[in-house]
């Protein structure tokens, strides 16, 4: 508005048009624009523009934000309802829209354990601990873990992208067995150095069963991993883990233990190492358990010292990640 005033007193002072725009660095035509517009309404200001108003106030868009940012999971119909109480009533498509303007957008959310307030304290007092640690701790601990492969893919949904009418092409089913084709339940370990010894479960796991495997298994896993007995021994908090004849064999037999608290896949990096297995074996054709058996033996002796190495050097930006979450559950 101040440009304007100074363009319109150096008219009335009977500068050219070509000498306002140099002076004030503006195009000629601009400047004529002001001065015409003044000359006909006699103000600089700007005429209402033409067209429908908008449906929603600056102070409903801040209004749709808060609730927003105190509920992400508050849905439209929701805020739609919310506006209406307050005297003004728009559509879900509306609320959306503002929504996006505003930088938020409909994502599914992540899937992530429930971390109850004990066990965050619990993650945050570990993290603050061990995020200085140095490197070499990590390097000297073995990661362990149990998980579960089945012979027809994930328990999990799976999408399929197909084209229209083509729904019983081999290659777009998802194959299923009668009585669920079975599954495979393993125990392994890895560290900085490479990875363990895999062992297969079977039967119910309790920990008679979990205390043979690691007299059987850990100390020759170490040794293979070039470890030798001064390792640091990682494991979470299972009941067949924590049970008291467990805690006892670990006390005399291993006595340097890295427990990670209650509720945190998150600082154990085998999970993704269990990831890695799953997507290796999916590239095979496996119709028996014996099959699944040798394909996960095959693939997991494949696994690249490299990646073991890459996952371990993350555990610091993983406690790092916990301490930025105060304690709640992190992208890993």
């Amino acid at each position: 508005m101040e440009e304007r005033k100074i363009i319109l007193r150096l008219h009335n002072q009977c500068k050219s048009l070509r000498e306002i725009a140099e002076l004030v660095g503006k195009p000629r035509s601009t400047i004529q624009g002001i001065v015409d517009r003044f000359c006909k309404n006699k103000s600089l200001k700007n005429l209402p523009r033409s067209g429908r108003p908008p449906a929603l106030s600056q102070n409903d868009e801040r209004f749709i934000v808060r609730q927003i940012k105190k509920n992400p999971k508050m849905s439209a119909p929701k805020i739609t309802g919310e506006l209406k109480m307050r005297g003004n009533t728009v559509s879900e498509a509306t609320i959306r829209t503002a929504l996006r303007e505003n930088g938020y957008h409909g994502r599914i959310p992540r899937k992530k354990p429930w971390i109850s307030a004990v066990n965050r304290q619990k993650r945050l007092e570990f993290a603050k601990k061990y995020e200085m640690a140095d490197q070499s701790l990590f390097d000297n601990i073995i990661f362990s873990d149990e998980s579960k492969y089945n012979l027809f893919g994930s328990d999990g949904k799976v999408k399929v992208w197909r084209t229209a009418n083509s729904e019983l092409q081999p290659k777009n089913l998802a194959a299923t067995v009668k009585h669920g084709g079975g599954s495979v339940l393993v125990w392994g370990c890895f560290s900085s150095h490479g990875v363990g010894k895999l062992v297969f479960i079977d039967g119910i796991m309790d920990h008679k069963m979990y205390i043979n495997i690691l007299k059987e298994n850990l100390k020759k896993s170490a040794e293979d991993m070039g470890i030798g007995q001064h390792f640091y021994f990682q494991q979470d908090n299972d009941p067949k883990h924590t049970a008291y004849n467990t805690k006892m064999w670990l006390l005399y037999n291993v006595p340097k233990q890295f427990s990670t608290p209650p509720q945190s896949p998150d600082m154990n990096p085998i999970e993704n190492l269990w990831s890695y297995l799953e997507s290796r074996i999916r590239e095979r054709h496996i119709s028996s358990k014996v099959q699944l058996k040798e394909a996960l033996l095959d693939e997991w002796t494949k696994i690249p010292r490299s990646l073991c190495k890459k996952l371990v050097d993350s555990m610091r930006r993983r406690l790092q990640a916990v301490i930025k979450a105060k304690g709640y559950a992190t992208k890993y």
